[in-house]
């Protein structure tokens, strides 16, 4: 816990104490630099009634760079490929040290909200936006529904 920055236990201690709305993250008990992320679909989204499970690491170099982040739980959307991978200019080129863990986290809930078949990370998913999106909404909501939604037990 040595290398632990100030910064990162602040941010930690904020996420739990007041969590973005909609998200939950928390740190690895083994490593404070990863973080598990569940975040709801946002309401009026094709991903309304999810629950995507997120992975969250900090580098070393962390505020000077930007986390990593990637879903864990597949989902169909244009801006976020089969692997995971999230295309956001804030977790790229447009990251600066005066974003938080937080803000990161409700940009992918935003983008969620605004997929942008125009900067796309999953080509196939962008054509089917762009070309079809009545068909590209139903699909991502069939995703949503076999692989973000947590069935109850009885």
């Amino acid at each position: 816990m040595a290398n632990i920055s100030k910064r990162i236990l602040v941010e930690t201690k904020n996420l739990s104490k007041d969590p973005p709305p909609g998200i939950s993250a928390y740190p690895d008990e083994d490593n404070c630099r990863y973080f598990h992320v569940i975040m709801t679909g946002p309401s009026g989204s094709p991903y309304e009634g999810g629950l995507f499970q997120l992975e969250l690491f900090l580098p070393e170099n962390y505020p000077l760079n930007p986390p990593n982040v990637r879903f864990l739980t597949k989902i169909y959307h244009p801006n976020i490929d089969k692997l995971g991978r999230i295309c956001l200019d804030i977790l790229k080129d447009q990251w600066s040290p005066a974003l938080q863990i937080r803000t990161v986290l409700l940009s992918i809930q935003a983008l969620l909200g605004s997929p942008n078949p125009d900067d796309p990370l999953a080509n196939d998913v962008a054509k089917m936006w762009k070309t079809n999106e009545a068909e590209a909404i139903m699909k991502a909501r069939e995703w949503t529904r076999e692989y973000a939604v947590i069935e109850e037990s009885h």
